[in-house]
């Protein structure tokens, strides 16, 4: 709540340095180290909860390192300066701890080392697991420490706090309100020698310590794992500018203070000027009695519920059902921060106050960031300004559902699923080359897979919830990760006979001539979800009474091609023989039994009463669809978008939404059509003409203005567009395809494991420039226009003449 980070997370450093295996070498745990809670009853304790031992040392070290973890979250600190948060989300099998080394902050004499953990109880956010609340700390530099968390340390109750659920959906699934009573808030907490409120924590439990290598055993306990993640990219921001005004006038705020005069109410609506998502940070004095309430907003609505223009406020208001804490100022003089518990997001805020007979003092309003340490590497500029727009967006997009794991949204679910983190994964290894964040999740779904063989549609999370097709999406994944990443083999190895599990799954389900049978679901429990589209009831396809869904049958072939693609690399070609042939059943029955002749395109089912772009689109990214067949086929899917019809007979087709949208780019590039990608970005457009900062979930209504799935067309811009793509796996060697559309000219960069590529492209008449710069030790080919051109390390020229002929002359020229 008060306090700044002073020292580095150690994982921060060595994450990259094989932190894994060093940090599970510490299997002798100290003996005197325990994990300590409030009480000795095995329910989680709902609330907050202050831990602190006060410790003399002779003199300050040079070095030392704790291992802190918590349930369900904890805040460090040293001498009352915060040290760092956590722990990163995972299960009760793979439990974090974080590293810090906190001798910058001990000193000689006496050091108070506090602990603030919390549980929100049955009101935890949907990804949050929980066994009981509990504190764990120790070093391993000094295996007697006096630092080791035992019943030495003591512990109080905060009573400052208290949570409250308002939101119809929203706080089963992102956590609760907060409400802070600063009149029985200890403001000197971590700091001061106060015996009186403090009790002996009690010991419930010695650390357990998952396995290096063999699956963890069942147990009521937490197993420890280090998290090899950074830490939280945390960085002030200014809040934005106050654009309305209620009772008081405020034109300076927040950058100035403000003054509240008593029995006054006053409503401020400030706009961030884009998305984010960070902790709130109020300062504040006097006002006793009074009452602040910040309630937060992706946009605001109208009237008829509709956001409409996100950047238009006139005749718009804040649902007040959406997210907020409130903050109860004790008063008098001394400045008081108010900082919730968890991260919140906005791009409007508003803030009411209601004083009662003292005036309070509005100090400052600030915004402390919190997302994943992402650095942009990338970049992308084009003779289209509106494609940088549409690249900034997309960018903020993929950073604000980017945090200890990838989420769908920020701001209504925060979880990771399959189905958006496999975009988001593609997103962060050609925007930044970073591939922690895929890596962690990668592995959290392998840990979330059931008895049945399928892994969970999301994790971490505290229910179950299964949707079948998200497995296969984690076979293409991995096969995506293997593509991207060079030392990708040790986790292909280790994941690939958990994806035969997956396969085997659906491989009973398959009818005699290949199609899926009619597969089981209950809502969204256990849910055949393919995409949110209106023509399909909760976003699952089409079945007929014996099943033979072609869009879910298809995402099993594509499937059974990756898996045939792995196992010929680091698993059993046998089984890579039987895959292609597999998926080669299905593509054959897929035309056999649903194409229908008459219209050109594949029907939902072999009954060939309803049609949609994604049965069509997967036709072709499968090959279910001939290839002579595919050109027509895509271009009737990009009428269908228009309301146009190729042919009176032409059926209307269930749209792809934007996430959907991801397999369609790739349709498009299966088939050679890549030069028409850039007419396929309408719905960026005009999402950038309704004022949005980053992408929604769905077009409007949509619940949703960030939604993860929606950043691909910064994956499409450099590799369709710039045409910068792996050629081999590991990006053993490069492609550079471009297909520039309409642009006169381009210029982008894109990360590869061994060095940035950069290419760029000047349109001048019928010729074409081209310089293109590999790194040290990757080598390449270059296509267009129908001509190739092998590439090497470093800078190299190229002139295509007379461009409208089929580059009919190729000249290479090297610096």
């Amino acid at each position: 709540m008060m306090g700044s980070t002073l020292p580095c997370k150690l994982s921060q450093i060595l994450a990259m340095l094989c932190l894994l295996p060093a940090a599970l070498a510490i299997a002798d745990t100290p003996a005197n180290a325990h994990w300590i809670a409030p009480t000795a009853s095995k329910e989680a304790a709902l609330g907050v909860f202050d831990f602190r031992k006060i410790i003399s040392l002779k003199a300050a070290p040079e070095q030392f390192v704790v291992h802190v973890s918590a349930d369900n979250r904890f805040q460090l600190y040293v001498n009352g300066k915060r040290v760092g948060e956590g722990p990163a989300r995972g299960d009760l099998q793979h439990w974090r701890y974080e590293d810090f080394d906190i001798a910058p902050l001990l000193r000689k004499g006496d050091n108070v080392i506090a602990a603030r953990v919390w549980n929100f109880g049955d009101q935890s956010p949907a990804a949050q697991i929980s066994l009981r609340t509990g504190f764990l700390m120790w070093s391993t530099d000094d295996q007697e420490s006096e630092f080791n968390s035992n019943a030495s340390w003591q512990v109080r109750p905060e009573q400052a706090w208290r949570y409250e659920s308002s939101g119809p959906l929203l706080h089963s699934l992102t956590g609760p309100d907060e409400i802070v009573d600063g009149s029985k808030y200890d403001w000197q907490w971590a700091q001061t020698d106060d015996a009186a409120s403090w009790s002996s924590a009690v010991i419930i439990a010695a650390p357990e310590f998952a396995p290096g290598e063999a699956p963890a055993p069942a147990t009521s306990d937490w197993m420890l794992v280090p998290d090899t993640l950074p830490a939280m990219e945390s960085k002030p921001e200014m809040m934005g500018k106050v654009v309305r005004q209620e009772g008081v006038s405020a034109e300076s705020f927040p950058e100035k203070s403000l003054t509240i005069a008593p029995h006054t109410h006053v409503s401020l609506l400030i706009d961030h000027g884009a998305l984010t998502t960070a902790y709130p940070q109020l300062k504040i004095s006097d006002g006793e009695g009074a009452l602040i309430r910040l309630t937060y907003a992706e946009a605001l609505y109208d009237d008829h519920g509709e956001k409409g223009n996100r950047n238009q406020i006139a005749g718009k208001h804040m649902d007040p059902r959406m997210m907020h804490d409130t903050f109860l100022p004790s008063g008098g003089a001394e400045v008081q921060t108010f900082e919730p518990l968890w991260w919140r997001t906005w791009r409007y805020l508003q803030v009411n106050v209601d004083t009662q007979d003292k005036p309070v003092t509005l100090h400052s309003l600030q915004a402390r960031t919190s997302w994943y340490p992402f650095v942009e590497r990338a970049s992308f500029r084009s003779s289209n300004p509106d494609l940088e727009a549409i690249w900034r967006v997309g960018w903020r997009t993929a950073r604000v559902n980017a945090h200890e794991t990838y989420m769908d949204c920020p701001y209504w679910e925060q979880t990771q699923y399959i189905g958006d983190t496999r975009i988001e994964a593609l997103v962060s290894y050609t925007m930044s080359g970073d591939d922690r964040l895929a890596r962690q999740a990668l592995v959290s779904f392998a840990d979330s897979r059931l008895p049945s063989g399928l892994t969970q549609s999301s994790f971490p999370v505290h229910g179950v919830q299964i949707i079948p097709p998200f497995s296969l999406l984690w076979i293409g994944m991995i096969h995506d990760f293997w593509m991207y990443r060079p030392e990708a083999g040790t986790l292909v190895r280790e994941l690939l006979p958990q994806t035969h599990d997956v396969l085997l799954h659906f491989e009973q389900l398959q009818r005699a001539d290949g199609l899926l049978g009619k597969l089981p679901q209950n809502g969204f429990g256990l849910w055949n979800f393919l995409d949110w589209t209106k023509p399909y009831p909760i976003g699952a396809p089409p079945e007929d009474p014996d099943g033979g869904s072609v869009p879910l049958s298809l995402q099993l072939a594509a499937a059974l091609q990756y898996e045939a693609d792995l196992e010929d690399a680091y698993g059993d070609r046998t089984h890579a023989v039987n895959d292609r042939s597999d998926a080669a059943r299905i593509t054959t029955a897929v035309f056999a039994e649903a194409w229908d002749a008459s219209v050109g395109l594949l029907a939902d089912t072999p009954a060939r009463t309803s049609f949609s772009e994604h049965a069509n689109i997967l036709g072709v990214l499968t090959g279910a669809i001939p290839r002579q067949r595919q050109s027509a086929v895509l271009q009737t899917i990009l009428q269908n978008e228009h309301g146009g019809r190729a042919g009176s007979s032409t059926p209307a087709l269930a749209p792809a939404s934007y996430y959907f949208r991801f397999y369609l780019s790739r349709a498009l590039d299966h088939a050679g059509m890549d030069d028409i990608y850039l007419q396929t970005l309408w719905p960026w457009h005009h999402m950038l003409d309704l004022g949005m900062t980053t992408w929604a979930e769905a077009p409007e209504p949509t619940r949703s203005d960030a939604h993860a799935w929606s950043s691909h067309p910064n994956y499409d811009l450099l590799t369709l567009v710039a045409g910068i793509r792996p050629d081999a796996p590991g990006f053993a060697r490069v492609l550079i395809a471009p297909h520039l559309g309409n642009l006169k000219s381009l210029d982008a960069t894109m990360p590869s494991p061994r060095g940035n590529i950069h290419v760029s492209y000047r349109l001048v008449g019928r010729n074409l420039d081209a310089t293109i710069e590999l790194p040290e030790g990757l080598e390449g080919r270059l296509k267009l226009g129908g001509r190739e051109q092998q590439l090497h390390s470093g800078l190299q020229h190229l002139h295509f003449a007379d461009t409208t002929d089929g580059m009919t002359d190729a000249l290479l020229t090297s610096p």
